[in-house]
C-alpha cells in the first residue's frame, strides 16, 4: 500500500476499514476467484471474433491461439509473482508506480480503465448483436438495457458481482465442454447432418494447414484478434484486494491458465474445424452457432447463441467491476478526482462505477449509428489499451526480480518460471503483434489513437503535479 492510501483510507465517506486495508470487503472466495479466472479466458474474442480469424487463416488459427496462449501464461505467472510479493487492489498501476515511476502508474491506471470502458462497449455491442438472432429489435435498445442492468448489479455488492461471474463462467465452460463432446461424438459415431463429412483431415486437406491467402503471414495477421480474445485474463490481479485468501487462491487460479487455453481454445477449435470445414465460416458470425446450424442442430444453435450472449455480458460485467476500482486506486494516490474514493456501505466504488457506466453508454450511440460495423470499430482500441497492462506487468516483474535477486526486496513465494527471460520473450511477442496491427489498415486506427491518448495523459499528469508538486503520488521511489 502506498503512503497516500494509508492517509486516505479512513476518509469519512468510505466504509469501515476491512481486512484489505483499502476499504474493500474481502468477499470473493476460492470458488468465485477460480471462475473469474476461467471466465476471463473465455469471451467474445473466441465466441464471435474467431469467425473472422478462421476466414483469414483457416485451420492455422489454432496455432495462433496456442502460441499466444503460451505467452499469456508467461504474463500471468509474472503477475502472480508480483501479487504474491504484495497483493493489492488496482495492482497494475500500483506495481507500475513502484517499479517504473509515478507517471507509469498514472498512465497504467487510466489506460486500464480506458481498456475496460472500451471493452464494455465492445461486449455490449456483441450482446446486442446476439439478440438479433431471436428478435428483430434495434441493437442500440438491447445495448442500453444490458448496460443499465449490469450497472445496477455492480452497485449492490462485490459478492453479487462474484456470483454473477461464477454463473456466467459456469454457462460458458459447460457450453464449450458440451460442444467438444458433441463434436467428438459426431467424429466417432457419425450422427447429425455433418456426420458423413466430418473428419480431422479438414484441418489440412482444404488448402493445407496454413490455408490463408498469404499462408503463414495470414496466420500472423490474426494475432491481433487472438490477443483480444485473451484480454481480461489479468482480471484476477484486480480482485486481489477483495479476495478472502489471495496468497492461496490466486496462484491456483493462475496455474490453471494452460489447461484452460488448451481445452477452451485449442481443443474447441480443433473439434469445430474437424466437424465443419473452415471454408464454411464467415466473419461476424459466431463459429459455435454456425457449427450447430451446419450440423442441423437448430436447437443447439439457439442454445449456443444464449451462451455467447452470457459470455459478452460476463465481460461487460467485469468491466463495470474493474473500472470503478481502477478509478478509486488513482484517486487514493492523488492521480484522480477525490470523489472517486467514495465507497458504499457494501464496499463498492459508487462514483467511479457510475462515471464509467455513463461512458459505456457511448456504445449505445455507436450501435445506433453503425449497427453493422460497431464491433469491429472498437476491438482494435480495446486490444492496444489492454496490451499496455501486459507490457507493464512484464516490465515490473523484470525489475522486481532483479531487485529481489540483489536482496533489495523479499523474494516472492510464487516465482515466474524462467526468471526474467520468459518476460523478455513475451515483450518481444507483444511487439510483433503491434507490428502486425500497423500493417493492417483496419487495425491501424488504434495505433493512431494511442499517441493522442498518451498526449492527454501527459498533459493531465503535468497539471496534477503542478497543483501538488510535493504529493507522494508524484515522488520517485528509491
Amino acid at each position: 500500500m502506498t503512503s497516500v492510501q494509508v492517509d486516505k483510507q479512513h476518509d469519512g465517506n468510505e466504509a469501515e476499514d476491512s481486512a484489505s486495508g483499502e476499504g474493500y470487503h474481502r468477499a470473493l472466495g476460492a470458488r468465485q476467484i477460480q471462475m473469474i479466472a476461467i471466465g476471463g479466458a473465455i469471451g467474445t474474442g473466441l465466441f464471435l471474433g474467431a469467425g473472422k480469424g478462421i476466414s483469414i487463416a483457416g485451420p492455422s488459427l489454432i496455432l495462433a491461439y496456442a502460441a499466444a496462449g503460451l505467452v499469456i501464461f508467461f504474463i500471468m505467472r509474472a503477475l502472480g509473482e508480483l501479487l504474491m510479493y504484495r497483493p493489492v487492489s488496482g495492482s497494475f498501476s500500483e506495481y507500475a508506480r513502484e517499479f517504473i515511476g509515478p507517471f507509469a502508474g498514472f498512465a497504467t491506471g487510466w489506460t486500464y480503465w480506458l481498456f475496460w470502458v472500451v471493452t464494455g462497449i465492445t461486449e455490449v455491442t456483441a450482446a446486442a448483436t446476439y439478440m438479433t438472432y431471436w428478435w428483430d429489435i434495434p441493437q442500440w435498445l438491447s445495448a442500453l438495457v444490458f448496460t443499465v442492468i449490469l450497472y445496477g448489479a455492480n452497485l449492490i455488492s462485490v459478492k453479487l458481482f462474484g456470483e454473477l461471474e461464477f454463473w456466467f463462467s459456469m454457462v460458458k465452460v459447460t457450453a464449450i465442454v458440451g460442444m467438444i463432446l458433441i463434436c467428438a461424438g459426431i467424429l466417432t459415431l457419425g450422427f447429425s447432418d455433418a456426420g458423413d463429412t466430418a473428419s480431422v483431415t479438414h484441418l489440412w486437406d482444404l488448402g493445407g494447414f496454413f490455408a490463408g491467402e498469404d499462408g503463414i503471414f495470414s496466420t500472423l495477421m490474426t494475432l491481433q484478434m487472438v490477443m483480444f480474445a485473451f484480454l481480461a485474463v489479468e482480471l484476477v490481479g484486480v480482485t486481489a484486494g477483495e479476495s478472502k485468501d489471495p496468497k492461496t487462491v490466486l496462484p491456483k487460479a493462475i496455474n490453471t491458465v494452460p489447461w484452460r487455453i488448451a481445452v477452451f481454445y485449442v481443443g474447441a477449435l480443433i473439434m469445430i474445424l474437424s466437424v465443419v470445414p473452415w471454408t464454411e465460416f464467415k466473419p461476424g458470425v459466431s463459429p459455435f452457432v454456425a457449427a450447430f446450424e451446419k450440423m442441423g442442430l437448430g436447437v443447439g444453435a439457439a442454445i449456443v447463441n444464449f451462451v455467447v450472449l452470457t459470455a459478452a455480458l460476463s465481460s461487460c460485467n467485469s468491466g463495470m467491476y474493474s473500472t470503478g476500482r481502477m478509478l478509486r486506486d488513482l484517486a487514493l494516490n492523488g492521480q484522480g478526482p477525490k470523489v472517486f474514493t467514495r465507497l458504499t456501505r457494501s464496499g463498492t466504488p459508487l462514483v467511479g462505477t457510475t462515471f464509467s457506466a455513463a461512458l459505456m453508454m457511448v456504445g449505445v450511440w455507436i450501435n445506433y449509428q453503425w449497427p453493422g460495423e460497431a464491433f469491429n470499430y472498437v476491438v482494435s482500441f480495446a486490444t492496444i489499451s489492454g496490451m499496455w497492462a501486459w507490457i507493464v506487468i512484464l516490465i515490473c516483474q523484470i525489475r522486481y526480480r532483479l531487485k529481489a535477486d540483489r536482496g533489495e526486496l523479499p523474494q516472492s513465494p510464487f516465482k515466474a518460471p524462467g526468471g526474467i527471460w520468459f518476460s523478455v520473450f513475451s515483450l518481444a511477442f507483444i511487439g510483433m503483434v503491434v507490428v502486425t496491427m500497423a500493417m493492417d489498415a483496419g487495425n491501424r486506427v488504434a495505433l493512431y489513437g494511442a499517441p493522442v491518448w498518451g498526449l492527454i495523459l501527459g498533459v493531465s499528469y503535468l497539471v496534477l503535479k503542478a497543483r501538488n508538486p510535493e504529493g507522494a503520488a508524484f515522488a520517485k521511489r528509491s
